[in-house]
C-alpha cells in the first residue's frame, strides 16, 4: 500500500473594491390583480426612467426575483372564531443595479433613486468587478501553501515528497464582499441627504478558502 500524506492548503486573498451592487425591492399591493400588476408596472418604469437619467440603460437594471401571492388577514369574530380574510395580491420584484465603484457617482445614483416615485427598498455592498480572477489568486495561494506545508512535513520526517494523488476542492460560490456598510436612513432619502458625495474607501475584500491535497511519500 502506497504511503501517502494528506495536507490542507489555505488560501488568501485581499482585494481593492472596484465595483458596487444596488439591490432593490418594489412591493406593490391591491384586491384586484390586474391593479396589482399595473402599479407594479408603475413601479418600475419610475425607477427605470429614473436611472436612465443619469446615463444609465434600461437593460442595465437585472430582475433578480419576481413573484406574486395572496395576502391574508386573520382575525376573530365575536365567537372568538379565527377568520382569514382576503388582504389583496402582492407583486414583489427584486432588482440589481452594478456599475465602477466611484463615490460621486453613487451618490448620484441614490439621489435619483431617493427622488424616485417607486421608493424602493434597498440595500448597498463593495465587491471586484472580475470575480473569477480573485478566485483563481486564491486557489493558486492554497496550492501554495498545501505544498510548502508537505514538504515542511516529508523534510522533518526524513522522506521525500512524491507525485500528487489527489486535490479535494468543494466549489462552492465565495462571497466576494467588503465588510463595509454603506447606508442611507429612509428618512433621509427624499430630503436629499445622499445628494453630498462623501469620499469614502471601502475596507479592502479579504476572502479564504481551502483545498486538500494528497501526496505520496517516497
Amino acid at each position: 500500500m502506497a504511503r501517502t500524506i494528506t495536507v490542507k492548503g489555505i488560501g488568501k486573498v485581499s482585494a481593492r473594491v472596484d465595483y458596487v451592487v444596488i439591490s432593490m425591492s418594489l412591493k406593490s399591493q391591491d384586491k384586484n390583480y390586474d391593479a396589482a400588476m399595473d402599479l407594479a408596472s408603475q413601479h418600475i418604469q419610475h425607477l427605470t426612467e429614473a436611472v436612465c437619467t443619469i446615463g444609465f440603460e434600461k437593460d442595465d437594471l437585472k430582475t433578480l426575483n419576481f413573484n406574486v401571492q395572496t395576502d391574508y388577514k386573520t382575525t376573530r369574530d365575536r365567537a372568538g372564531n379565527s377568520v382569514r380574510t382576503f388582504n389583496g395580491y402582492v407583486v414583489n420584484h427584486d432588482l440589481k443595479l452594478e456599475f465602477d465603484f466611484d463615490t460621486k457617482k453613487l451618490s448620484q445614483v441614490l439621489s435619483v433613486i431617493a427622488g424616485c416615485l417607486s421608493h424602493p427598498d434597498l440595500s448597498i455592498r463593495f465587491t471586484v468587478k472580475d470575480g473569477t480572477a480573485v478566485n483563481e489568486e486564491m486557489l493558486r495561494s492554497a496550492t501554495i501553501n498545501a505544498k510548502q506545508k508537505a514538504e515542511i512535513l516529508c523534510e522533518a520526517a526524513g522522506v521525500r515528497l512524491g507525485q500528487l494523488q489527489s486535490i479535494d476542492y468543494n466549489w462552492g460560490e465565495l462571497d466576494i464582499f467588503s465588510r463595509t456598510q454603506y447606508m442611507v436612513a429612509e428618512e433621509c432619502m427624499p430630503c436629499g441627504a445622499v445628494s453630498h458625495g462623501i469620499d469614502i474607501e471601502p475596507d479592502d475584500i479579504d476572502i479564504s478558502d481551502t483545498a486538500t491535497f494528497v501526496w505520496e511519500i517516497q
